[in-house]
């Protein structure tokens, strides 16, 4: 059976082992993804499917496709664990960590300058008004991201319906994001076709895997357990949530945005409703994952409880138990990654849960609008019934024109993200100088 030919810059033939770069060269090809990863998660998979399939090629199509099916399966963003899988691909696990790390660390850095400049300049009008105009951008890429997301998940009718279905509940009744997740998942596995499985099982090492989920787990859980024995409340308090949900966050940031908010805001009141969008708007303009967004949301956290000490290690708390266990599932299922594609019932509960998906974020993109469109939308109780309500006398006129320039920007004109918001932005400091915002 031909393995095909490799020349000096590319290999061909349907059977091609790709050779392994050098750890030095894998290095350099991941920090330079993860300093272009802007634009969430559909622009950093095709940015890494130029630079691994294309240009490399490291990986072959079929190793990218289904690594990436598998990495949709697992809680936590999909690109960062598509990095670090394609890194233990090329590397094993010395690779998975370098190109995990670099895929995160230039938009953390980022992240932890703006959240202590967001927490140091915010009462400033001029900043104030800046934010608005990012705020009114990220409405728009919300609702780019339904669009997006809604052509590729609602292939049939039943689709559609998991899809009405996850937004009722989210948006009228206030269910738990988890269990909507669940629920479409549940379906999808239940009503699965009967179709063969495409592969055999694989020969996995009982010893590796227990070591593995042995080590992740201490890794993962250390900070938090010795917070909790200094009597750090707070920042166990943060360990433990965000630990929560960097086991819930299946389609991303965007779809669990809307439990989190339920949490911080309602519950803990770490954080106030705008902080959370100003967090959300911020987290947009850095390269990487965009749910370093909670990591966004702890520092400002802690700098609400009045300490900058806080803010730095809850920063650094949420940071830690948001991707170690990425790195772990990764480094536990990765010789299942061929199995998995394989079965029809996973499949499924897949596309299931992404319908649903398409759900949790019209949910958010709605919360959104109503939270930038006016300055007062309370959650309103009644019956079975739980969900916000706008106050009509609080509506913005200049956040609703700051939104339709973001609309016909990113949507009729296809400029990107990140102009777009810095065009807005700077047009509503420009109104704000005006006397007009």
């Amino acid at each position: 059976m031909s393995r095909g030919r490799c020349s000096a810059d590319r290999c061909e033939g349907p059977f091609v082992t790709p050779p392994s770069p050098s750890l030095a060269e894998l290095t350099r090809v991941f920090l330079r993804i993860g300093l272009l990863s802007f634009g969430g998660p559909a622009a950093q998979i095709a940015l890494m499917h130029r630079e691994l399939v294309e240009e490399r090629p490291w990986l072959s199509e079929q190793e990218y496709l289904r690594a990436l099916s598998f990495c949709m399966l697992l809680p936590g963003p999909e690109a960062m664990q598509l990095a670090t899988f394609a890194g233990w691909r090329l590397h094993g696990l010395t690779g998975g960590l370098i190109a995990g790390g670099l895929f995160v660390l230039p938009g953390a850095l980022v992240i932890f300058a703006l959240a202590f400049a967001y927490g140091a300049f915010i009462d400033m009008a001029l900043v104030q008004a800046l934010f608005l105009g990012v705020k009114a951008t990220v409405v728009v890429i919300v609702v780019e991201a339904i669009l997006r997301v809604a052509k590729r998940a609602l292939r049939s009718r039943d689709h559609w319906v998991l899809a009405g279905l996850a937004f009722v509940a989210l948006f009228l009744f206030a269910v738990p994001f988890p269990l909507v997740v669940l629920a479409a998942g549940l379906y999808g596995a239940l009503t699965a076709g009967t179709a063969p499985r495409d592969l055999a099982p694989p020969r996995l090492d009982p010893r590796t895997l227990a070591v593995t989920l042995t080590a992740g787990l201490l890794l993962w859980w250390t900070p938090v357990a010795l917070t909790a024995l200094a009597g750090q409340g707070f920042l166990t308090d943060l360990g433990l949530f965000f630990s929560k949900l960097a086991v819930v966050t299946f389609g991303g940031a965007y779809a669990v945005l809307s439990y989190m908010a339920q949490e911080v805001v309602n519950a803990y009141r770490w954080v106030g409703t705008a902080q959370l969008m100003d967090a959300l708007g911020l987290a947009e303009t850095t390269p990487g994952p965009l749910i370093l967004v909670t990591a966004f949301v702890a520092i400002v956290a802690g700098l609400n409880q009045g300490s900058v000490a806080l803010g730095l290690a809850g920063g650094l708390m949420a940071l830690w138990v948001t991707f170690v266990p990425c790195f772990l599932w990764i480094f536990a299922g990765a010789p299942l990654v061929d199995w998995i594609a394989g079965q029809p019932r996973l499949r499924a509960a897949l596309s299931a849960i992404t319908a649903a998906v398409v759900g949790v974020i019209l949910n958010l993109s709605v919360w959104f609008a109503l939270h930038v469109l006016f300055t007062e939308a309370p959650t309103v109780q009644a019956g079975p019934f739980t969900t916000a309500v706008p106050v009509w006398s609080t509506f913005q006129p200049v956040a609703a024109a700051l939104a339709a320039v973001a609309g016909w920007l990113l949507l009729r004109r296809h400029v990107g993200m990140v102009p777009t918001l810095g065009i807005v932005a700077t047009l509503a400091v420009l109104l704000h100088l005006a006397g007009l915002a």
